[in-house]
């Protein structure tokens, strides 16, 4: 991963991961549910914003290279990788 994209996706994990715990730590208290729903929602959040700058970060070098080739075969190749990553094509 290149920055400025690997650094915005480490934080997110890392605040995901300790979140996570915090998640854990409620349900086994028994909070209130909503209460936890809400905290499941914020790790929903990093995750997705992970997932975007890892993506982004993935079209701004391999994609660009593929895509800059004259093979259609790396055409193809990185748009199956990206049909995948959102579960469009197994």
């Amino acid at each position: 991963m290149i920055e400025p994209y690997k650094k915005k996706a480490l934080i997110a994990v890392k605040k995901t991961v300790s979140l996570g715990t915090k998640i854990q730590k409620m349900m086994e208290d028994d909070k209130y549910c909503m209460d936890i729903l809400q905290q499941i929602k914020s790790a929903q959040g990093l995750l997705n914003s992970a997932f975007e700058s890892t993506l982004e970060s993935h079209l701004e070098t391999c994609g660009k290279h593929a895509f800059a080739s004259d093979k259609k075969s790396e055409h193809k190749k990185m748009i199956d990788e990206i049909m995948r990553a959102f579960k469009a094509k197994k």
